[in-house]
């Protein structure tokens, strides 16, 4: 029987139980009503699904649509901003909000770029560069901020790598896309980070179309049924997705290892925890925690009727935090068995990249406990600037020490 609780106004995102764990309020409304009403900030109702069982089910229903255009809250991708705006479509290429066919018929072209196979084959250049970025950490003078000198240069140096992107145009897209997970900005910041990464990227997919070479987006540029604006629309897709949630995942990560010193004590005495550590840490943490969905129809759902037009909002986080499924889930058990986790989605929008993300945090975490074994944190874990402000969790900077 559902239980009678207050309606949540706007979705709670205060970080009141800590810096690793959902916001109280979100943890009360999964236990007390798994799909529960929330209000908007526009003042209509929608949905908050926070159970890890009604998540997944709803992830692989196509019926609830990843098509902006047709809900009434219209979210930008390139923000994950909600905002009440006029219907648009989505960005052509952005493949992450569009339903079937149109999805697949992107998707496809890039499922065989990023096979466990390929990834696989990755691996040892991946530790190459992972340890070149480690080597250089060593020779500064701690302390250091650690998003700026490992977690953040790492995933950018191996997706631009894979892409097809210069390196040295990192400091653009790299500022623009960190503007574009802003949660609060103006419409003219918004939009003025958005027009600098999608130009970048339209100018770079046409020389790649025009002179191909042996990367991902050149791959794409040789189907012709792709236009210009698709190509662009799916590299934009790619590049964001492809560092951020990695440099978050292994700044964060590593955060939370240094505030659970028995459990890291553990990984650096057995490698072989590694594995499943890092699916642990994917399951704790789940950088990239909200996901946007509208139902085309009248669904059931958790034993609620949703009604169509209804905008629904997912959290990750919640889900995987869900005793339902995970005994002790509010535990970093780096023993556990995370399999099930949601983190990287579910059903066809499940992501394409998560081989490839599993690899570069196996080779960040390993190179950088084997290579520094006194690791700290260099200020008191209170005073870490936490990513509350951002539409992917992690921290802003993570400034760490050890004995040289």
């Amino acid at each position: 029987m559902t239980q009678t609780v207050p309606v949540p106004q706007g979705l709670p995102m205060e970080r009141d139980a800590g810096p690793f764990d959902p916001p109280r309020e979100i943890t009360r409304l999964r236990e007390a009503r798994p799909v529960s009403p929330m209000v908007f900030p526009d003042g209509h109702e929608g949905w908050l699904v926070t159970g890890y069982d009604e998540v997944r089910q709803m992830m692989a229903d196509t019926r609830f649509s990843s098509r902006q255009d047709i809900g009434i809250l219209h979210v930008p991708y390139e923000t994950g901003m909600p905002a009440p705006t006029e219907p648009s479509p989505p960005m052509p290429g952005m493949f992450v909000a569009m339903d079937p066919p149109d999805h697949g018929r992107l998707r496809k072209r890039l499922t065989g770029a990023f096979t466990v196979k390929r990834m696989k084959q990755l691996e040892e250049h991946i530790v190459e560069i992972t340890e070149r970025r480690l080597d250089a950490m060593a020779n500064l003078t701690p302390p250091i901020d650690l998003v700026k000198e490992f977690a953040l240069p790492v995933p950018s140096l191996v997706i631009c790598e894979l892409l097809g992107v210069p390196y040295e145009d990192r400091e653009s897209f790299q500022a623009n896309s960190a503007q574009l997970m802003v949660r609060d900005q103006t419409l003219e910041e918004k939009m003025a980070a958005f027009i600098g990464m999608n130009t970048f990227l339209t100018e770079l997919v046409t020389r790649k179309r025009e002179t191909p070479e042996d990367d991902i987006l050149s791959d794409l540029g040789r189907h012709e049924d792709l236009t210009i604006e698709e190509l662009a629309g799916a590299a934009f897709l790619l590049l964001l997705a492809g560092h951020e949630t990695t440099a978050n995942m292994l700044a964060l990560g590593t955060f939370a290892l240094l505030e659970h010193p028995e459990q890291l004590a553990e990984l650096r005495a057995d490698a072989e925890l590694l594995p499943g550590a890092v699916e642990e840490l994917l399951r704790y943490l789940s950088v990239a925690d909200i996901f946007f969905r509208y139902a085309t129809e009248d669904l059931e759902l958790g034993g609620e009727t949703i009604p169509a037009g209804s905008t629904v909002i997912i959290s990750l986080l919640a889900a995987n935090r869900d005793p339902r499924r995970f005994e002790n889930p509010d535990a970093l058990d780096l023993h556990r068995n995370a399999r099930g986790l949601l983190s990287f989605g579910h059903g066809i929008h499940q992501c394409l990249g998560q081989q490839l993300a599993r690899i570069e945090m196996r080779a960040g975490f390993e190179g950088l406990l084997r290579r520094f074994p006194t690791l700290a944190l260099a200020i008191p874990a209170e005073e870490v600037k936490l990513k509350t402000d951002m539409n992917i969790y992690g921290v802003h900077e993570l400034p760490v020490t050890w004995t040289k």
